[in-house]
């Protein structure tokens, strides 16, 4: 009898440990990161390569990669608590806390370097003059294509409202192999692809650091509130993403970093390439990518541009950057 008890009793324990054990486990967070572009426009390589590599799993966070249209819808979604962190255009991000200080988005870690560039395929369109009018393919209206074309025609005093915006999300290089415009916002890695299927060069018009030589490009953005309740979660993801760019620095990793890549739909040598290029120009930060100056020239840019309304946010209300000091703790 009493041996009989006590196999119930150790039968019991058991059951309520693995129960206990199940617990903790669906009892994890899954944090959502949106991703700019259908398909991920390139830079989103560095997110792939955490997830394939395992880094994510490395430091124990369960992280969900989901594209959207643009980095701005994906800005949007974090500020209307759809998702936890998204990849967006960092010009948009510091608009939508300037003229909604409730917005409670931070940056926590960027990308200093844009590679963006006016090109077009029309040899009587070749000066930024000339695209006054033209049908231009963006991402979306507001987007990371949109908000560097309008930089980019201040070069002569245009603005993109002055062109017909073509929303595209990625696809923007296609609809020019395509024939269906003529003119496109474009990374540096959608030039050969564009030159080698249309048989046609790209023709250069406009290149963003000629015309605002201090800049920058993308940041990893999140919600304050994120910040204040999961800290310690937020730490282990810029960890994961540090930790990848250092795999796609080494040559060693390129056939790798290619691989992880596919689902920007570049083919393997035509990553390879643009990772090379990419590489040598830092274009995936080795520090936190979010120096005060290049911050405060988008800030002051925007509001040079007419984005934003009201005073512009200082560089402190829209930028963290005690996350990613604690995630280079956390992977030295």
């Amino acid at each position: 009898m009493h041996r009989k008890s006590r196999a119930l009793l150790a039968s019991f324990v058991i059951t309520a440990a693995a129960t206990g054990l199940a617990g903790n486990a669906t009892a994890q967070d899954t944090y959502t990161i949106g991703l700019p572009g259908i398909p991920p426009v390139f830079v989103n390589t560095q997110a792939y390569v955490a997830e394939q590599q395992g880094l994510f799993k490395k430091h124990g966070v369960n992280v969900t990669l989901r594209p959207f249209d643009s980095g701005a819808a994906a800005a949007r979604a974090v500020a209307s608590g759809n998702i936890q962190l998204s990849m967006s255009p960092s010009p948009l991000v510091v608009t939508m806390v300037s003229n909604n200080p409730d917005a409670g988005l931070a940056m926590i870690y960027g990308y200093e370097k844009p590679d963006w560039l006016i090109g077009s395929l029309d040899p009587g369109i070749t000066k930024c003059e000339d695209v006054k009018g033209k049908p231009v393919g963006v991402d979306s209206l507001g987007g990371a294509r949109s908000i560097a074309l309008n930089v980019m025609l201040r070069q002569c005093n245009l603005k993109a409202e002055e062109t017909q915006q073509v929303p595209l999300s990625a696809n923007v290089l296609t609809a020019m192999i395509s024939g269906q415009i003529p003119v496109g916002v474009l990374h540096i890695d959608d030039v050969p692809i564009i030159e080698r299927e249309s048989k046609k060069k790209v023709i250069p018009i406009v290149d963003i650091n000629d015309v605002q030589k201090i800049n920058h490009y993308l940041a990893l953005v999140t919600s304050k509130k994120m910040i204040a309740e999961k800290r310690a979660d937020l730490v282990k993801i810029v960890a994961a993403y540090i930790e990848a760019e250092r795999f796609m620095r080494d040559p060693k990793n390129i056939d790798a970093v290619a691989k992880a890549a596919a689902p920007t739909s570049r083919s393997e040598p035509d990553a390879k390439w643009a990772i090379e290029q990419y590489v040598k120009m830092e274009f995936w930060p080795r520090e936190h990518g979010l120096k005060k100056e290049n911050v405060d020239s988008i800030i002051a840019t925007q509001k040079k541009v007419g984005n934003i309304k009201g005073d512009p946010v200082p560089y402190a209300g829209v930028v963290d950057l005690s996350v990613y000091e604690e995630a280079v703790k956390l992977v030295k």
